[in-house]
């Protein structure tokens, strides 16, 4: 008989009545003065690197221990968990590249800790080119980033350990499944992009860190490197740098035909670049075709010596742009329309342009002129994503949906055809799930989308357990997806819901541009009338609602709790960025002024001391039960930022519900985190917030 935690979770009272006690934290005698305004920091030495500090692991140690035991006593824990298990116990596919006539995918049979990627050629079975699960002990160990060559021989791959952004670049013989000699260290927020010979690839790296700072100095000054097979890094080119300019990355593409090397450089988080492009046919060297940081061009393809890109100039909603490579002289061919363009590619004789309307998933295909030739066949309201472009018109595409894990399909963009080859088995029926889209009035008369998913039979008379969702930042859209852990909160009897606040990108760089900077307040007051309108609509109340977001999501989590405590039941920050005024000290931290303002300026820095986390926590005030989760290997939004926010909440008078921490061992920021990881983190996550509002059945 199927487990269902309808039937097994236990009803419980909520905390104990006992006082809770926190593992003691020292402070120290730590005020900033920053445009004439005294700045208390007293756990500033939870900043320290945990690996090099005995005094901060000794910390995270406590604090650990203390969270286990507090978890330990929640009824239903061990059955979430157990349920979680069976629910990710499905195979899952990745969307398939296409070289030649081989196709490269990642496959997980259900509970592999990794992915393991797959070879796949017409009449034979697939075989596994390279799987990850051995690497280490604790499946911590992960494939990262991945390209084959352009025939299909080689496959250049990234390791990436304990979830750090650090990778070690490696390449395999794809015919024999063995490694060559070449081997990359220093790559960071890299791609691989091969030369059509496939002789060599370019990518993005640093210099090496300092002894003891490899996870928390800043990083400056990326080269763009090109590596040739058979040779020692030593050896590498030096493609492209800007030691004038330090805070520009540089990512490159290199053109389907070969010909032309794309360089993109921004100094931040929102895609605003300027674009540098070398004739590879003639070994010129890169020139500036687009220069500034003002607006986005991301490639969608090329033909001789027109280059395709997908823009936001004169286009909140983006549109798609011809620019010719000789003279720099722009072309519009397909114009914004009322959706908003996510991303374009050409596909044999065909653009696929991927758009967001209202936040769902349309995608429409346009002939070379620019005129509409059809519409991808897509199964509902959902996220399609995929459609690697090519020389032919064949691609693939993976939908998901709340209730549907992602199915593959192939696609002809030359008849508008797709059909399913994969589809995952799951431990429960889509058809029992119903998900819905409404729209909220924010407080300044802004009307804001959320999906609502849930399951059908569940009676909506009646005010349930809910689970918010929010992000809202760095132009980021947040289309519907599957999440095994969701189904979970659903399966139990909980909503799920899943706000689309200003400063993501579903309605463009308007949309974007309404939630950053200092209108970042925009965001906290939508999060916060999402949760008004929920609770307005008698799906939920103040003590049945849960708020959850990681990364600028967990500020989201940090600032909607401090702003209106009385909102929430129960809130889960993850890996967040909490002290706004030293966030760019460490890291990627510097890219994030894009969104956030630099603490430097001092109307940047007024707007951010008025809704840092860390800065705003009001004792004597009755908080919400939180349990903030980080990593000990999260080099992107380093772990001191959760760190001083838990010790500043346990250290205030906030009622008498916990403010606990959870903090991971071996894992990063949330890319590459194995399985086992991932159920044990949601088991806990669910076992508190529904042990807060009431989804205890």
């Amino acid at each position: 008989m199927r487990l269902t935690l309808l039937a097994v979770l236990l009803m419980s009272a909520p905390a104990a009545a006992a006082p809770i006690t926190y593992p003691a934290t020292a402070t120290v005698a730590q005020t900033d003065i920053q445009h004439g305004v005294p700045v208390a920091d007293p756990y500033r030495w939870l900043e320290n690197d945990v690996r090099t500090d005995p005094k901060v692991a000794a910390w995270v140690a406590a604090q650990n221990t203390a969270t286990d035991a507090f978890l330990a006593t929640l009824p239903g824990r061990e059955k979430i968990r157990a349920r979680l298990t069976q629910l990710w116990n499905y195979e899952r596919f990745g969307v398939p590249r296409l070289r030649g006539t081989t196709q490269f995918y990642t496959r997980n049979s259900g509970l592999q800790n990794q992915a393991v990627l797959y070879v796949e050629q017409p009449g034979t079975p697939a075989r596994i080119l390279l799987d990850p699960n051995p690497w280490a002990k604790d499946g911590a160990t992960a494939l990262a980033e991945w390209e084959p060559s352009e025939d299909g021989k080689c496959l250049a791959y990234a390791v990436q350990d304990g979830g750090t952004d650090w990778r070690t670049i490696k390449v395999r013989d794809v015919a024999t499944g063995t490694d060559l000699t070449d081997t990359i260290e220093w790559a960071k927020f890299t791609g691989i992009a091969w030369t059509r010979d496939g002789g060599g690839f370019y990518y993005s790296r640093f210099a090496a860190p300092a002894p003891g700072e490899k996870f928390q100095s800043t990083n400056l000054n990326q080269h763009l490197m090109f590596h040739r097979l058979g040779t020692a890094q030593a050896a590498d080119t030096l493609v492209y740098a800007t030691p004038d300019r330090p805070k520009l990355g540089h990512g490159a593409q290199v053109t389907d035909d070969g010909r032309w090397l794309i360089i993109t450089s921004s100094a931040g988080t929102d895609a605003r670049y300027e674009v540098t492009i070398a004739d590879l046919a003639r070994a010129e060297k890169p020139r500036t075709l687009i220069p500034g940081l003002d607006h986005s061009w991301n490639l969608a393809g090329t033909r001789g010596t027109t280059l395709y890109f997908v823009t936001d100039k004169d286009a909140p909603r983006y549109r798609l742009v011809a620019v010719d490579a000789l003279t720099a002289k722009l072309t519009e061919v397909i114009p914004q329309g009322p959706a908003t363009i996510t991303g374009a590619a050409m596909s044999g004789n065909r653009f696929i342009i991927e758009t967001l309307s209202d936040a769902k998933s349309v995608v429409d295909v346009h002939d070379l002129t620019g005129k509409l030739a059809g519409t991808v066949p897509l199964p509902g309201i959902g996220s399609a994503s995929g459609f690697e472009g090519g020389d032919t018109p064949l691609t693939y595409f993976a939908f998901s949906s709340f209730a549907t894990p992602a199915t593959i399909w192939s696609y002809d963009s030359a008849t508008n055809k797709a059909a399913v080859i994969r589809t995952p088995k799951v431990d429960f029926d889509p058809a029992d799930y119903t998900v819905s889209q409404v729209f909220f009035t924010s407080k300044d008369g802004t009307k804001v989308p959320m999906f609502i998913s849930h399951k059908k039979s569940l009676d909506l008379t009646k005010t349930h357990p809910t689970l918010l969702y929010g992000y809202g930042g760095f132009n980021v859209s947040l289309p519907p997806g599957f999440s095994a852990s969701r189904l979970a909160w659903m399966e139990m009897g909980g909503i799920f819901v899943q706000a689309n606040l200003r400063g993501g990108g579903e309605y463009g760089a308007e949309w974007h541009d309404a939630g950053r900077l200092a209108k970042k307040q925009n965001v906290f007051d939508d999060f916060t009338g999402a949760a008004e309108a929920l609770i307005a609509k008698g799906l939920t109340t103040p003590q049945q609602l849960a708020i959850q977001g990681g990364s600028n999501g967990g500020l989201l989590v940090g600032a909607a709790v401090n702003q209106r405590p009385d909102l929430f039941a129960a809130a889960l920050p993850a890996v967040g960025v909490m002290d706004m005024l030293r966030f760019n000290r460490f890291t990627a931290g510097r890219y994030w002024v894009d969104d956030y303002g630099d603490p430097a300026n001092a109307a940047d820095f007024k707007t951010l001391l008025a809704y840092s986390p860390y800065h705003n926590i009001r004792s004597g005030t009755d908080y919400p039960a939180i349990l903030v989760t980080t990593a000990d290997t999260d080099d992107r939004v380093v772990p001191g930022h959760s760190f001083k926010y838990t010790a500043a909440l346990q250290a205030a008078k906030l009622g008498d519900k916990p403010h606990f921490i959870r903090i991971e061992t071996r894992a990063g920021h949330g890319s590459g985190k194995p399985t086992d990881k991932i159920i044990a983190e949601a088991a806990d996550l669910w076992a508190f917030a529904g042990h807060f509002t009431g989804l205890t059945k």
